[in-house]
This record gives structure tokens, sequence and C-alpha cells, in this order.
């Protein structure tokens, strides 16, 4: 017999899609299922999280994941990734590199925030860059379901990826949205981002949703467009907005 999500320690958002809050720094993990493969939607911030979060949906599907979308490059959002081999990795254009070049730089954030030093250090020497690089839009296929990816960045780091998951009948799209959004505290803004572009972000995250979609954020409860124009009203206060690129001045 199977297990629920619910029983897995996940909320379900509809017919196959769910989505986890992780203990620790809250981050949310989502899974779209189809009839020919399972995309997860971040990977957690270590091997052992990875591999536990392998054997739930395992668990519920009684199937393994195939893809994985990569919402930005932080620490608890991609060093579980090496728990899940033979998979597809797919993230914005440039996030590659950028992991493949800073892994010191990742260990350091990982242990700086709680990490455990030596599993900062197992997941990062272990850590898997994107086999596919989003420009701008990219239809994932599983079987009877495709999902949207978008590079609808950058805003909260240079390489934001969200996930749309069309709804089936009756059911509300679902948008992953990494942490452009979050819920549970103010949207952080490191040094990795670009918070003046980050407003046109939540434009572009907007469209790809619409006004009827559940917004699931990177940190906190599900959320609805009213709450992304809200923040992304409030970003645009706190930092201002650049021009279009182009814009002429």
């Amino acid at each position: 017999m199977r297990t629920t999500w619910e029983e897995a320690g996940w909320e379900r958002l509809g017919a196959g899609v769910a989505r986890r809050r992780m203990p620790g720094w809250d981050e949310t993990i989502g899974v779209v299922a189809g009839s020919g493969g399972v995309l997860l939607v971040d990977t957690g911030p270590t091997l052992r999280d990875g591999a536990e979060l392998r054997r739930t949906v395992r668990a519920v599907l009684g199937r393994d994941v195939t893809h994985i979308a990569l919402t930005h490059p932080h620490f608890d959002h991609v060093l579980g990734t090496a728990a899940f081999a033979g998979v597809e990795v797919f993230g914005a254009a440039g996030v590659g590199e950028l992991l493949r070049h800073g892994k010191d730089a990742l260990r350091h954030d990982a242990v700086r925030h709680g990490v455990d030093r030596d599993a900062a250090a197992d997941a990062t020497d272990l850590l898997v860059s994107p086999h596919h690089h989003v420009h701008g839009q990219l239809t994932v296929r599983l079987g009877d379901r495709e999902v949207l990816l978008a590079n609808v960045g950058p805003g909260h780091t240079a390489h934001d990826l969200a996930v749309l998951v069309p709804g089936g009948p009756g059911e509300r799209e679902v948008v992953f949205c990494g942490d452009l959004v979050e819920e549970s505290g103010e949207p952080q803004a490191g040094p990795d981002a670009l918070p003046r572009r980050w407003p046109a972000a939540l434009d572009r995250l907007l469209e790809l949703g619409g006004e009827d979609a559940v917004y699931v954020p990177g940190h906190g409860a599900v959320v609805d467009a009213r709450f992304v124009r809200a923040q992304r009203d409030a970003l645009a206060a706190r930092f201002g907005t650049d021009p279009p690129p182009g814009a002429g001045g």
C-alpha cells in the first residue's frame, strides 16, 4: 500500500502536484508527476535531505524522480541534487557555470548558515550542474503532462527559474516561484541579488501564471496573485526599478 502525500509530509496542490516545506530554512521543494516522468523542483541543502526526498517521492508514487528544475543557485535549493542518480537537471542559463566555478563560495555559505561542515563539503564535491540551460522558456514533457520552465529573472539572483504546471480539469495552474517570492519573511536580497530588476521579474512571473494561479513561494505558505503583486510593489518601493534593457535615456 502506497503512502499518501500528507503521510509523507507533503502538501498536495493538485493531481500529481505537491510541495514540501523543509525543516531548518523552510525552503520549498516541489514535485510534479506525469505518466512518463517525475519532476522535482529544487533538492534541499544536503545529500541526506536529497536522499530523503527521493525516498518519500518513491513511497508515494512508486517510481523515481526523472527530472530536476533548480530555481536558483543557493545552497538550500541545490546541494541535494547529487542524491538523484541519472536525472535530467534544468536551470536558468548561466547557473551551470556559476555552480561549477563557485563551489567554495557555496560551501562557505552553507556552513555559515548552519550546515554541518562535512555535509556541506560532501554536497559541493559532488555538486551536479544543470544539463539543460533555459534561456527563455522550455517545455518539459512528463508523458501525459507538460511543464513549462521559464527564465523570469534576474531578481533574487541572476539566474531565477520559475516552473508553471498547467491545471487539470477543475484545477488551478501552479507556479513554483523559487525565492522570487517569499511568504514567511521579507524577501532576502543578498549580495548576488539584482534588486532594482526584481520587480520586473515578478511582473514576468504574474504574466506567466495569471490572476487565478496558485503561487508557491521559495519560503512560506502558498499565496495568490494579489500577494505577488503586493510584494512586487513593496520591492519597487524599497529598491526602485531599473529601466527595461535597451530603453533610451
